[in-house]
């Protein structure tokens, strides 16, 4: 429930901080029995069971998605026989449902390996989709192209790191250094994702079947977006609406079918929710509100403005850290630390994000509307370790990434 900035996880590596809380343990003290299963990846490399979880069931980093070893409530057990984890995750979730304490409210965490790269699908879904029909997106191919000609693509004005990393390990043109082609790779994607849309069915069956589906909400959501070639790039780490963006469906009695939110929800909103809908206390210390009328349809004061920060790896340094602001109709981007072109982009009228208006004469007093506020909500929120000085307007080139 809070900017990465503020939690200061930020990273893989980063250890949390001792003060940091997880939302479910608002749950157990609301009186909910708590199961995480999956991949954690996060605070550290261990696969210990982390606090708010009565029961727990994880793995080391990444893990792999075959004969994983799994740690469940602090043993681990070492799975063979092409054992494959989306499998398993769900085997352990369903068990866990079927043993759960009686009447007790329950919160399941399950947080699947797939669909994370490299992908690798169950034996029974290779080969699903060789015969599938790849949709390139329009910003996949630069100038000197063929499939380039006739594009509105405005390649000039793409950042320089961005068109470096089409050739690297996150990029169309030499893929985890030329170990698969784009084509195999998306093959492969949607070949691994078919385990967790079953892993999905498996679970909503039995919810149905045990009569708990009525008093039930589901969350399907994404930990991150996910690039398929666009701007010559594939995997997450930037500010681009395929990187940025998430899938969130949201299911359950009380939920009004087949509506749409329109307003600007965020990951920091997810905790928020879940606990008003536990009837659990609500925690001053989250950045984000919960949105649970909205999914009543109720109407309810929201922000219009969302602030999304990236922070450099050193095991990517080909991404560098980026801040980006976004309402429903413009981004801005600040690629912070490197000399190099900013972005921003008009999403009603480039929905594909092609034609970067950073040096429009027109949209100058825009550009700098949205990088001093980039500056105050990192200020504001405690992102920034000394104050914005009064005048970095004056000596301030918003259209590059000048050192003030």
């Amino acid at each position: 429930g809070q900017y990465t900035h503020h939690h200061k996880v930020i990273d893989n590596q980063s250890p949390v901080p001792e003060e940091a809380r997880f939302f479910p343990e608002y749950l157990q003290k609301a009186g909910y029995h708590t199961a995480f299963f999956g991949k954690w990846h996060m605070g550290n490399d261990d696969s210990a069971p982390q606090k708010g979880f009565d029961h727990w069931v994880s793995f080391k980093g990444q893990g792999v998605y075959y004969n994983p070893t799994l740690n469940i409530n602090g043993t681990e057990t070492v799975y063979k026989d092409s054992s494959y984890i989306t499998d398993l995750l769900t085997t352990q979730t369903l068990e866990f449902l079927d043993h759960r304490k009686e009447k007790k409210p329950f919160f399941i965490y399950l947080s699947h390996k797939a669909v994370h790269a490299e992908f690798m699908p169950p034996k029974r879904h290779k080969g699903v989709y060789d015969d599938i029909k790849v949709n390139y997106p329009p910003s996949m191919f630069p100038p000197n192209d063929p499939q380039h000609e006739g594009s509105p693509y405005n390649y000039a004005e793409l950042p320089d790191w961005v068109k470096a990393q089409r050739y690297s390990w996150h990029g169309v043109d030499y893929m985890y250094h030329g170990a698969i082609k784009f084509e195999s790779f998306y093959q492969q994607y949607c070949e691994t994702l078919l385990g967790v849309d079953e892993s999905i069915q498996s679970i909503l069956d039995y919810l149905e079947q045990e009569g708990l589906l009525e008093n039930t909400i589901v969350i399907y959501m994404g930990d991150n977006g996910f690039s398929f070639g666009e701007h010559g790039l594939i995997d997450k780490r930037h500010a681009y609406e395929e990187s940025m963006r998430v899938p969130l469906l949201v299911f359950g009695k009380g939920i009004t079918p087949g509506i749409k939110i329109e307003q600007l929800i965020q990951n920091i909103d997810i905790a928020p929710m879940i606990l008003e809908m536990a009837n659990a206390k609500k925690v001053e210390d989250m950045d984000g509100e919960s949105f649970t009328s909205l999914l009543h349809g109720e109407s309810k004061p929201w922000r219009d403005t969302i602030y999304y920060e990236y922070f450099w790896e050193r095991a990517f340094p080909q991404t560098p850290t980026i801040f980006a602001v976004r309402t429903s109709q413009y981004k801005f981007i600040r690629n912070h630390g490197i000399w190099d072109i900013n972005e921003l982009y008009d999403l009603q009228a480039d929905p594909n994000e092609m034609n970067n208006l950073i040096r429009s004469p027109k949209h100058q007093d825009m550009v700098k509307i949205f990088d001093e506020s980039l500056f105050r909500w990192l200020e504001n929120t405690g992102g920034m370790s000394m104050p914005l000085r009064k005048d970095e307007g004056k000596k301030f080139d918003h259209r590059y990434n000048n050192t003030w």
